[in-house]
């Protein structure tokens, strides 16, 4: 049993990497420390205790996790060094032999962290403490409450899909969820909070349902059922799981805003193969022809990945051109790096890195020429804005149920509130469309 007096008057730092999942558990674990009696470190101070929740979906991930350990020991050089997430459960070794850690913990660990604080004194070497993935089966429940308008809520971690490019599976272990009812009570509690939006969190949330025996349909209707809730997005949902009674069902709720996103990361079905994907180019298109059919406004934002192992020149130009072909706002383009323990390195051909470039950058120019046409189709319309970002003084920001970014004077009356305004011109400096009151 820990002595929970050893926490009082302990301050905590938080730096997170990666996804909107990784940012509701850390968030998570500034609660769980809260219930300890550490309280989160104020400005300038220097905090008793550093929680670093790391991803390693690249190798660029893997850096900026060393870079933010690193950082977080020089800003803190007393502190008891704590790190979790993705890279923890991938390198935890790797880790431990920085200067400066003490603990390392694993992702059936990461959200239960006081277990493992003990006295808070600095150790000689990094501590690691992790569960074999395949062990993992633990849900714990997560749900960010950073901003007062927006929370993302886990719904769902892990994954089965084991595509021959990815580590998830290997990082956060097998698909679980949590349950209907536990989760609409926890929007409930954002409701309480004050809290507008919920963004539904998880891996892959689609699949949602493996440990309870319940569809992501039935939790999407209970969810919506949720007085106080003003809209809900779903966030990234393989377009496999993406199902027509789903889209019927956005287009018909009371709350869920009409933006979807998926994963399409290759317009090729050659390489779609090689990724080991669960769907092809004409599934993806019937998806998205689906959705403009019945939510013609609605936001449809892609993930891409470039320069994967077996990508060929033709095959690049035929995902591009099925990109170019679809009615989608914007695209989030990925470059594939290396994965140690994948199948992907068992392909032969390799991208070089100037050709990666050149590729990113050629569908980025489609992203920004598809999202100014999207933005630009809808000027001049009717539509609710909540905003949630301030500028003391000068202005104010928030987004559409579409996902159009809007700003306005600063009115402090307006915060937290959905308003209907019509959506006036693109402003460069802004970065975002005028709200007209």
């Amino acid at each position: 049993m820990i002595d929970h007096s050893i926490f009082q008057n302990k301050t905590a730092a938080y730096y997170t990497l990666g996804c909107k999942l990784n940012f509701a558990e850390t968030s998570a674990i500034g609660r769980q420390l809260y219930n300890a009696g550490i309280t989160r470190v104020r400005k300038g101070q220097k905090a008793d205790i550093c929680v670093i929740n790391t991803c390693s979906v690249t190798e660029l991930a893997d850096k900026k996790g060393r870079q933010a350990i690193r950082k977080a020991i020089h800003e803190n050089p007393n502190a008891f060094v704590v790190v979790t997430g993705c890279y923890a459960q991938l390198k935890p070794d790797d880790i431990a032999e920085i200067e400066g850690v003490d603990l390392v913990l694993g992702a059936e660990q990461k959200l239960d962290v006081v277990k493992y604080l003990d006295d808070l004194r600095k150790k000689d070497k990094g501590e690691v403490v992790t569960s074999k993935t395949h062990r993992i089966r633990s849900f714990v429940h997560s749900v960010s409450a950073d901003d007062r308008t927006r929370y993302f809520l886990k719904v769902q971690d892990g994954c089965d899909y084991f595509c021959s490019f990815c580590t998830i599976p290997f990082a956060r272990g097998r698909s679980r969820n949590g349950s209907i009812a536990d989760l609409v009570k926890q929007a409930e509690q954002v409701v309480q909070e004050g809290g507008k939006e919920i963004v539904l969190t998880g891996v892959n949330i689609g699949d949602f349902g493996h440990t309870t025996k319940e569809s992501f349909i039935d939790l999407l209707k209970e969810l919506d059922n949720v007085e106080g809730i003003e809209r809900y997005r779903i966030s990234s949902i393989e377009p496999n799981l993406l199902t027509d009674e789903i889209i019927d069902f956005v287009a018909e709720s009371k709350r869920f805003a009409p933006h979807f996103h998926m994963p399409l990361q290759a317009g090729s079905d050659a390489v779609l193969s090689l990724m080991k994907r669960k769907y092809d180019t004409a599934l993806f298109r019937h998806k998205i022809e689906k959705i403009k059919t019945i939510l013609p406004d609605a936001f449809i934002g892609v993930d891409v990945i470039v320069g994967v192992r077996g990508e060929t020149d033709n095959y690049f130009d035929e995902s591009k051109n099925f990109i170019k072909s679809l009615d989608i706002s914007k695209l989030h383009v990925f470059t594939y790096s290396e994965r140690p323990g994948t199948q992907a390195l068992n392909i032969d051909f390799a991208v070089d890195p100037k050709t990666k470039h050149a590729r990113s950058k050629a569908l980025l120019d489609i992203s920004d020429e598809k999202h100014r046409c999207f933005m630009e189709s809808m000027k001049g319309t009717r539509k609710k804005v909540l905003f949630e970002h301030t500028k003391y003084g000068k202005s104010m920001q928030g987004f559409t149920e579409n996902y159009i970014k809007l700003y306005s004077n600063y009115d402090p009356a307006n915060i937290n509130r959905v308003i209907e305004v019509e959506v006036g011109e693109y402003d460069e400096d802004e970065m975002a469309m005028k709200a007209i009151f």
